[in-house]
């Protein structure tokens, strides 16, 4: 009998510890993308015009939110319509949505009292919920803007290092649940899973990635085979 898989999504009641394991490790791949693009050069925020601006690159944005260090203060963009204008808060409307429809205080509540890495974890889930390419944060007037890159402006890298390192770095330095992470992010990428007692098996095209776990569903080994191997 085939095992009917359920797809990735936002369910009333999940904590955002768990929206995190299953949106951030794709997230983080996206945030790569990014990367690869821009390297070291530093982005300026252009309202007006609605973009983030990297040397000659001019990218489309819309605004998450931003963060007050002085406060350890994040305040959603979509309770500041005044200062952004509707159009670039719509993906910040959406989110709120999504917080009230599964109760999720840290997406419906307008002002959450946060650190910056906090931050970060908002936008990071955002733009994997959204299916938006990355975000990016500028510094103005001493404020930390979070942005949203909106969807098909960059070019994606999906090779099979990519991804178990994508993944490793996530369960490592997230503190989030290592099986549900994996899980989300194969099927996010359009990949098939193998589950096993205590190992996973992730194939991608022809190559195969393992995932080995300890009996408290902890990571503890992950294993690349290349096509050629």
């Amino acid at each position: 009998m085939k095992t009917i898989e359920e797809p990735v999504v936002i369910r009333e009641g999940d904590s955002f510890k768990m929206v995190l394991s299953k949106y951030g490790a794709l997230a983080l791949d996206k945030q790569e993308n990014l990367s690869e693009l821009i390297g070291d050069t530093e982005g300026t925020l252009d309202l007006d015009n609605g973009t983030v601006v990297f040397g000659d690159v001019s990218l489309p944005i819309q605004v998450l939110g931003f963060y007050r260090e002085d406060l350890h203060q994040w305040s959603w963009a979509w309770d500041s319509e005044e200062i952004f204008g509707a159009d670039l808060i719509k993906a910040a409307a959406e989110m709120r949505q999504a917080g009230i429809d599964a109760g999720i205080p840290e997406y419906s509540s307008p002002i959450i009292q946060a650190d910056f890495n906090a931050c970060h974890t908002l936008a990071m889930t955002t733009v994997a919920i959204l299916d938006m390419d990355a975000y990016y944060a500028v510094s103005e007037e001493g404020l930390d803007i979070f942005v949203a890159i909106e969807a098909g402006n960059l070019e994606e890298n999906n090779s099979v290092e990519k991804f178990k390192d994508t993944f490793y770095t996530f369960q490592k330095n997230f503190g989030v649940y290592g099986r549900i992470a994996l899980d989300s992010y194969a099927k996010l990428k359009g990949y098939s899973v193998n589950k096993h007692d205590d190992f996973d098996v992730v194939y991608i095209g022809e190559s195969r990635i393992i995932i080995g776990y300890t009996e408290r569903g902890n990571v503890k080994s992950i294993q690349m085979l290349l096509e050629e191997d």
